[in-house]
């Protein structure tokens, strides 16, 4: 049974969805330049929740959108082409590389991934319906989310609106009600972008993720997946359009993954310390760095270092060596009893706990080689769920030094004396340099 830890309250919850199938969405990228690292481990991260969910036997409707126009987008479009219109070229550009990006993570695609150009009749429809309601007024051509009209805001962020007036730096408008109100429509001259029934425009930020989950899956959805950094404002603003429109529970499952930090720091454009996948994986094989994030807990951070990600490769080499060797033909089940399977099994359904995982296979490794059902079993996890192809990486030329000689001659006599647990650690060892050890039968 699946334990997964809900940022709206703060626990470990049993997972149980409302029905027979899980809905799932998750927030896409704004398509303004290529995809970065931090990309990268938010959706690895939910990708294995959703072979997870899977593999439990689910029915999984996964959804995540493309913020396909925004202000950044103009930006750059101007900035590139001196023309803020051209933004669906840049658009697209970043679409399909982030696209080859994911499928090089090997991450599996969604069941719908809309954008938002392609939506604006509903979200038009939803904004429309949260001024009927009263949440929601038009001011100086811009539409406005009045947040005392939603008295629970803040309760995913655990933030009460007075300090929240006090404490946030907000953007001082004339033409809002409370300084915390937020826009949902933005208003724009007349033949520009989308006509509405507040005049010409285009969509704010935070409405089209309520309008695209309730298009694609439903009023009230299983399980709403992010970064942490999207907690407040946008998910919080989320919760309030789409509660007080549909009066129900807008997600049972808020699932936030942890940053990744450089110098401690969150990796950030102006900082100028955000590493592109594309050029991540020039130096990287992508598996090495699905391997990375699955490495840490999906909630903690990770302070991002060039050192860890080639140990971390080190160690990915050691897993394809073993598990590449063996072929297995048979389909394992989830319900198998083998010990070992059962607490790796265990630590995937404890708050979904990768890192705990796989430190529990490299702990057994000299017992998965010679018990090939588990060995088995625990291969099926490893691709099965945490999506790894354990095919070898491309081999690096390898200089045998007189150190790696004499490893290898002391390794060949513990096998001679029939000393395997001295020949599993020399053998360890060598392959921390490289060096893939492949052995023959000894009569």
């Amino acid at each position: 049974m699946l334990k997964i830890v809900n940022t709206l309250s703060g626990k470990k919850e049993l997972f149980k969805p409302l029905f027979d199938k899980v809905t799932m969405y998750v927030c896409g990228i704004t398509p303004y330049e290529r995809a970065h690292i931090g990309h990268g481990r938010c959706y690895v991260v939910f990708d294995v929740l959703y072979r997870m969910m899977r593999f439990l036997g689910y029915r999984v409707i996964y959804c995540r959108n493309f913020t396909d126009i925004d202000d950044k987008l103009l930006k750059k479009a101007q900035e590139e082409f001196g023309d803020a219109q051209r933004y669906p070229e840049v658009a697209a550009r970043n679409i399909k590389s982030f696209h080859a990006d994911m499928a090089a993570l090997n991450c599996r695609a969604p069941d719908y991934e809309p954008r938002v150009t392609t939506h604006i009749p509903q979200i038009i429809t939803f904004v429309a319906a949260l001024i009927k309601k009263g949440h929601a007024y038009q001011a100086n051509g811009d539409v406005y989310f009045h947040i005392n009209s939603f008295p629970a805001y803040g309760k995913l962020s655990r933030q009460k609106l007075d300090d929240l007036r006090s404490g946030v730096r907000i953007e001082v408008d004339e033409h809002k009600k409370d300084p915390l109100d937020f826009v949902l429509w933005k208003g724009e001259p007349a033949g520009k972008f989308w006509e509405s029934p507040w005049g010409w425009g285009r969509p704010g930020w935070h409405i089209e993720c309520s309008a695209l989950a309730r298009e694609y899956l439903s009023d009230q959805i299983d399980v709403h997946g992010g970064g942490i950094d999207l907690i407040f404002p946008h998910h919080e603003n989320e919760i309030a359009q789409s509660e007080s429109l549909h009066q129900t529970a807008f997600t049972r499952y808020w699932i936030h993954n942890g940053l990744i930090m450089s110098d401690k720091e969150k990796m950030s454009k102006s900082l100028g310390n955000v590493f592109i996948l594309e050029e991540l994986f020039k130096q990287f094989d992508p598996m090495v760095l699905r391997f990375y994030f699955l490495n840490h807990h999906y909630r903690g951070p990770i302070e991002f270092s060039f050192d860890d990600l080639v140990a971390v490769q080190k160690s990915y080499q050691r897993l394809c060596n073993l598990f590449s060797q063996h072929i297995c033909h048979n389909k394992q089940s989830k319900e198998i009893e083998l010990p070992i399977f059962k607490q790796l099994y265990a630590s995937l359904c404890d708050d979904l706990n990768t890192a705990g995982m796989i430190g529990l296979i490299f702990e057994h490794l000299s017992y998965l080689r010679e018990n090939e059902q588990e060995l088995c079993a625990a291969k099926m996890l490893l691709t099965e769920v945490l999506g790894l192809t354990l095919e070898p990486l491309l081999e690096t030329t390898v200089h045998i030094t007189p150190e790696i000689q004499q490893l290898i001659d002391e390794r060949n006599q513990a096998r001679e004396q029939k000393n395997w647990a001295q020949a599993d650690l020399l053998r360890e060892q060598l392959e921390q340099l490289g060096v893939e050890v492949r052995d023959e039968k000894i009569d």
